[in-house]
């Protein structure tokens, strides 16, 4: 006869070792890429903003981090010599030096940045690790170049035959003299600052499954500029701010406007007010506009953010400016942003 006690013991033992096998299943199940990706968003600047987003998914889509993805995602543009505005093969300033400027951010508010670097194809990567590896910030000039090569980062030459050639191409006309705005006046075939032709940055902000933001902003900068200028990229609070508790922002444009603004900043702290991603971008504008009234009708700027719930909101000066948005439904989004102008100009 069994014995209805160790029959029910046994019985419960059973139920128990079913429930944990079931147990484990739903976790397995809960960390598949889908489920992983749940509530994770990308979104960066301009139509090249859709390579790098799908780039910064392949971490998102798995479960990753935020920072992982932003600064994985901006490594595309950095590395694609078809794109004069960002890392290898951007074009030179006036003295043919190609100087990289990128800035990196976590929602906790660890930073860091460099700016007037030379020969690195990575300057986002080298932020990261002033950011991880430093008690700084920012570094810059012959000093970022230094740490990032005691940091195992090659030494190459930035400058390709191509850049080579429209910087040759530029001189033949240029006034080659330091003048207030002169790289408004004397910007030859890539257009005027900021305009269609010369998108100066990419910046990228990511929310992951868990609730974690980061940003990333990276640039080689505005064609023809002087020697050691550094726009806004690299300052936190104008090309990039993140704040976890609120949201994130970035900048594209004319850099000194952004800094005179701490743009970046700007946006975000209007969003802790309580404004839209959108409603905060364009107020930013608005204030740019305001103290710049006649400047703003032929300069650009423009700012992207993302609040903590993966809300996105845009807004520019000038018509044109675009922003590319990634999560789970839909990895190719591309989006014009609203503007203050509505005709295009060249």
């Amino acid at each position: 006869m069994v014995d209805r006690r160790n029959f029910l013991k046994a019985s419960l033992l059973g139920a128990s070792a079913t429930a944990l096998a079931m147990g484990g299943k739903l976790a397995a199940r809960a960390a598949t890429p889908a489920r992983a990706a749940a509530g994770a968003r990308v979104v960066s600047t301009w139509d090249f903003g859709v390579a790098a987003n799908q780039a910064a998914w392949g971490v998102l889509g798995k479960g990753g981090h935020a920072l992982d993805a932003v600064e994985i995602g901006v490594q595309v543009p950095e590395s694609d010599l078809k794109n004069h505005s960002v890392g290898k093969g951007g074009y030179p300033d006036r003295d043919g030096r190609v100087t990289l400027d990128a800035s990196i951010m976590d929602a906790e508010g660890n930073c860091g940045a460099v700016a007037a670097i030379e020969h690195i194809a990575h300057p986002i990567s080298v932020a990261r690790r002033v950011m991880e590896r430093t008690p700084h910030v920012l570094l810059v000039g012959d000093g970022a170049l230094q740490f990032a090569l005691e940091q195992g980062f090659a030494r190459e030459n930035l400058l390709t035959p191509e850049a080579e050639q429209a910087w040759h191409e530029w001189l033949k006309t240029a006034h080659y003299q330091p003048s207030i705005n002169s790289e408004v006046r004397d910007y030859g075939k890539t257009g005027r600052p900021g305009g269609k032709d010369n998108h100066d940055t990419i910046g990228m902000l990511a929310l992951d499954a868990h609730g974690r933001l980061a940003g990333a902003c990276t640039t080689s900068g505005m064609a023809w500029k002087l020697h050691g200028r550094v726009g806004d990229s690299p300052i936190i609070g104008a090309g990039l701010y993140v704040d976890g508790e609120v949201g994130g922002a970035t900048s594209t444009g004319v850099g000194e406007e952004v800094i005179r603004n701490a743009g970046s900043f700007l946006v975000v702290e209007l969003m802790r007010q309580g404004r839209s991603p959108h409603e905060a971008c364009k107020e930013a504008v608005m204030r740019i506009v305001r103290k710049r009234r006649e400047a703003s009708k032929t300069l650009q700027v423009g700012f992207l953010a993302m609040n903590r719930d993966g809300e996105v909101g845009a807004y520019a000066i000038q018509r044109g400016f675009s922003y590319a948005v990634c999560d789970a439904k839909k990895q190719d989004g591309l989006l014009p942003s609203q503007s203050v102008y509505t005709t295009n100009y060249s």
